[in-house]
């Protein structure tokens, strides 16, 4: 039997597609919030524009994560940045909707928690493991994009009420799977430190 030599794994380089469209994602976050200040959610062309670049940006987080598995691209700096962009990216959207009165405080404000919530959960048991994202969180990350996308859309009445079903909906899923990843995160901890 002969000793084969061990061979290190392929360093990732920082600077590569995934990190880029995460990157770019981080940049638009701005951009929107100052092409939604100009709409005032009044102006049909700004919001629009508005309604473009938050799908444009959405769609970055869709492809920079399938990058980042596909070819083997996975960071240090991906990790930790690309849930904050998206936090970034859909927080802001859902203030500013509140902020002109399209979408009411109270719904900004359980969305915002769970999702703060659930990153912080992540890196609490990082050392331990990685709580990966279910079907049920993709699901609650398309579902508020579309709700998002079709409150900054000047979509005519009574269609616009197409809204508020999509955002109750993801404002449902939103919570269940909340309490899903809690629940795993307590398994994680628990296991590692050898209490479960």
């Amino acid at each position: 039997m002969t000793d084969e030599p061990v061979t290190a794994p392929r360093p990732v380089p920082l600077n590569n597609p995934a990190n880029l469209l995460t990157a770019v994602r981080i940049v638009l976050v701005p951009v929107f919030v100052v092409l939604v200040v100009v709409s005032g959610m009044t102006e049909p062309g700004w919001r629009m524009v508005a309604c473009l670049t938050f799908c444009v940006a959405s769609a970055t987080d869709f492809a920079d994560g399938w990058i980042a598995r596909r070819y083997h691209l996975v960071t240090s700096f991906g990790k930790v940045a690309d849930p904050i962009a998206d936090k970034a990216l859909t927080g802001s959207a859902l203030v500013l909707l509140s902020a002109y009165d399209r979408l009411s405080w109270w719904i900004t404000g359980l969305i915002l928690l769970r999702e703060w919530g659930v990153t912080a959960l992540r890196f609490w048991v990082i050392r331990y493991g990685i709580i990966p994202a279910s079907r049920g969180g993709k699901l609650k990350t398309a579902l508020q994009i579309a709700a998002i996308a079709w409150f900054l859309w000047p979509v005519p009445e009574p269609f616009d009420a197409v809204g508020t079903v999509l955002m109750v909906a993801a404002l449902l899923i939103t919570m269940i799977t909340g309490v899903d990843y809690v629940l795993q995160a307590v398994r994680i901890r628990r296991k590692a430190t050898g209490r479960g």
